[in-house]
């Protein structure tokens, strides 16, 4: 799950980034309409906490655009205007909710969950690959039936290919998807996760194997007979 915060205020953005990313979440920061552009370009995410006063504009009269170019994304304005108007603006204008500053990092976690909760779109139906059922609306993952439980890395590395079953994901693709973009990456760091992946599904007996496809990426697929 990729979350998109969007706040020049560094010091706020950095603490909502780790908070975020503590609990679980692929968090990336922006300090700009533009930046946040560049971002959105890049990368599908499913949430966005916006900020209304930036450099470069309000972010309420961006969300046209940003819902032009995403969708399906869910807006949650993260602002210190907090008069009844300002809030009625912002969700006439097409956030889905609106928190002030400042706010309690409970209450936000509660309302990204909330928002997670409620269909962008269509729901998309579980993938089942051998005995492996991954719920990418709830974000849940099963293995004949049994809660699979990993560490927020590995369980992004298994949504990315889970996507992407039966086809080659390349190694870039991966480092775009279980790390920030603004991350520093150790050389090497996709394939111990590969490796722990790989072991983890195959104690649990989820009858799916990941390939690596030589000078092409990884590739998981159902284990033949």
């Amino acid at each position: 799950m990729r979350i998109l915060v969007v706040e020049d205020e560094a010091d706020l953005a950095c603490l909502v980034t780790r908070k975020l990313r503590k609990e679980g979440y692929c968090c990336d920061q922006a300090m700009s309409l533009c930046e946040a552009f560049e971002a959105l370009e890049q990368f599908p995410y499913e949430i966005m906490l916006l900020d209304r006063r930036l450099p470069d504009g309000d972010g309420a009269g961006a969300l046209r655009q940003i819902r032009d170019l995403r969708p399906g994304i869910r807006i949650l304005m993260l602002t210190a205007l907090d008069a009844p108007e300002e809030r009625v603006n912002g969700l006439d204008a097409g956030a889905d909710d609106y928190m002030t500053k400042p706010f309690d990092s409970g209450e936000l976690l509660a309302r990204i969950r909330a928002r997670l909760r409620t269909p962008a779109g269509a729901t998309a139906p579980p993938i089942i690959v051998g005995a492996l059922n991954f719920d990418v609306t709830k974000q849940d993952a099963w293995i004949a039936g049994k809660p699979l439980t990993l560490p927020k890395r590995e369980f992004a590395l298994l949504e990315a290919l889970v996507r992407r079953a039966n086809r080659v994901v390349t190694r870039a693709a991966l480092l775009e998807e279980v790390y920030g973009f603004n991350e520093t990456v150790q050389p090497g760091a996709i394939d111990t996760l590969i490796s722990r992946l790989r072991k983890r599904l195959t104690q649990e007996g989820a009858g799916v194997a990941i390939h690596i496809v030589r000078g092409r990426g990884y590739l998981l697929a159902q284990m033949e007979d």
